[in-house]
């Protein structure tokens, strides 16, 4: 890199607002959407989707919410046409849905768009032209009245050909491309002259669409530059002024966000922020953070799973792991601490929930460390959330032995467990998956057989006094045993004891079921002292709880 960054670079100027107002607003309503992914984001693929892909993706959107879709550049392709002509003949849009169409103000493309759109209900027309000065100098070698007098003859040329589409129901829909980086002064005249020839009225809006094609500047700009625009062009109240960001500064969301405080009214982009180089705005993301903040997004992302699989397979393009809302790992935590406070706080939600009225007046609000939304909402599990690896601590992993297999165990014990779990992990060098984790589990404490292990028992209780009988086996001898205590497990370890067993005493008891109906199991988890002050936990399984307690000593006993 240039040690002179000034001599090559420099920042991008800002726009004189000293009253700006946006700082100080807060968003109470969810934007206009408008899913641009068949247009923007096909035209980034390396492979275009064809009829069939665009035609299952469209269909995903819908069923999504959305009312407003660009559907394509009709004048582009034959592809691109006879998708328009599909969904229109077919009956595939809904009577709610608008599409949307993107021309260039060249008078044989704005014919052929008007031609496939034919017979539609309800078409946003969008006319762009490029208008910032390395556009005007670089690419068009045209004045700024030439620039405009472009805009003008597109709009003109779109208006004439208005009533050839009778019985639709038309916006019209304007984009300085490149707005961003053109003067704000310019771009407002070259929209004004828009204007005039579409003569937009409070009744019926024209789109103004500004969008941030190539992010040149840092977000708190773009608003400066929607919030002038929106407080300087005439007739505002005739405009649905919209967002179209990208993300080349990685700053798209927060640009559209800071654009929707400047006085937008209507944001564009695409799923997963597909889009061309670093991509366009993410809408999930932008309508999730809404969401999260308490308002109605307005689009529906509870199934964010089945949603990624449609993309994936439409677009070919794969969802990195680290995706707000949708990655594979976003809802995930490998740190021991983090697990711990997730764990917590789930438990604290569960229960707030079970306390709660009936009113939504006394709902809980949702405020579980490192989880920003419930991820059940948006079609995640909890399982999804804690996964083990080398980094994981105790809460980690019991909250995996819970969640997945019904395995509560005892605090002390995961404070024993914890550690040799890690242990284990940390030799594999990989996370690993629940039953991995269970099976370790099982192999630490379940399966524990020697020297000790249990092949009868049988007690009776008099006046709470318990008598037991037992046959045990000791390093491959089978031992009969006597005993008797104030229960079934204090009779066993008294027989234990006489028949040779080390001196320890039952220091905690746990038990529940692992499952329900008949046959059911149960599992007990069994804590020891040793005569030299040594702790250890055992636990078994059994469809008799009795015995599960009785086989958790020997587990214990076995691990000491």
């Amino acid at each position: 890199m240039l040690k002179d960054t000034v001599a090559k670079y420099r920042p991008f100027p800002g726009v004189h607002l000293p009253h700006r107002q946006w700082p100080a607003r807060t968003l109470t309503r969810a934007p206009l959407w408008c899913s641009v992914d068949l247009r923007d984001g096909n035209q980034a693929l390396a492979v275009p989707m064809n009829v069939a892909q665009k035609l299952e993706l469209f269909q995903a959107l819908v069923k999504c919410g959305f009312k407003e879709i660009e559907v394509g550049f009709p004048s582009a392709s034959n592809t691109e046409f006879r998708f328009n002509r599909l969904l229109i003949e077919n009956g595939h849009i809904p009577d709610d849905v608008t599409i949307q169409v993107l021309v260039q103000a060249r008078e044989d493309l704005i014919e052929k768009t008007v031609q496939s759109l034919v017979g539609a209900k309800r078409v946003i027309i969008h006319l762009y032209n490029s208008t910032s000065p390395a556009q005007r100098r670089v690419v068009f070698g045209k004045s700024k009245d030439e620039i405009k007098a472009i805009a003008v003859n597109g709009a003109r040329l779109i208006h004439e050909r208005l009533p050839r589409l009778k019985g639709t129901e038309v916006t019209l829909q304007y984009s300085p491309e490149s707005f961003s980086a053109t003067e704000v002064e310019f771009a407002k005249e070259v929209s004004e002259a828009v204007m005039d020839v579409w003569q937009p009225t409070p009744q019926r809006k024209m789109i103004l669409n500004l969008p941030d094609t190539v992010e040149v500047a840092m977000p708190n700009v773009y608003a400066d530059q929607i919030e002038w625009m929106c407080t300087n062009i005439k007739r505002r109240d005739s405009l649905i002024v919209s967002l179209h960001t990208h993300n080349d500064r990685n700053t798209g969301t927060a640009a559209t966000e800071l654009g929707l405080l400047a006085g937008a009214d209507r944001v564009e982009g695409t799923l997963f922020g597909n889009g061309e180089r670093t991509g366009n705005l993410d809408i999930i993301t932008v309508a999730l953070n809404l969401y999260m903040h308490g308002l109605d997004p307005r689009l529906d992302f509870s199934d964010l799973n089945a949603l990624r699989e449609v993309y994936e397979r439409c677009t070919g393009m794969t969802v990195p792991p680290r995706q707000p809302y949708a990655g594979e790992l976003v809802f995930t935590a490998f740190s021991g601490s983090h697990q711990d406070a997730i764990k917590k706080g789930l438990a604290e939600w569960e229960q707030k929930t079970l306390n709660a009225q009936p009113s939504t007046l006394n709902s809980p609000h949702w405020d579980v460390p490192y989880l920003t939304i419930d991820p059940r909402d948006i079609g995640r599990e909890y399982r999804e959330v804690i996964r083990v690896n080398s980094q994981s601590g105790k809460g980690g992993v019991a909250y995996l032995l819970e969640s997945e297999f019904g395995i509560e165990l005892p605090k002390d014990m995961q404070r024993e467990f914890g550690p040799i779990a890690n242990d284990l992990v940390d030799a594999l060098g990989r996370e690993v998956k629940g039953e991995e984790l269970k099976a370790m589990f099982w192999r630490e404490y379940i399966e524990r057989a020697t020297p000790w292990s249990l092949i009868h028992f049988h007690a009776d209780g008099v006046d709470g006094v318990f008598r037991c009988r037992a046959s045990v086996r000791k390093d491959g001898t089978e031992l009969k045993l006597n005993g008797e205590g104030n229960g079934p497990i204090a009779a066993f370890v008294h027989a234990l004891q006489s028949g040779g067993a080390p001196k320890f005493e039952v220091t905690n008891y746990r038990e529940h079921a692992l499952s329900a109906g008949e046959g059911a199991s149960a599992i007990s988890y069994i804590q020891i002292k040793l005569a030299d002050g040594k702790v250890r936990w055992g636990a078994a399984v059994d469809t008799n709880i009795e015995l599960a307690s009785i086989k958790a000593v020997l587990s214990a006993l076995n691990r000491a």
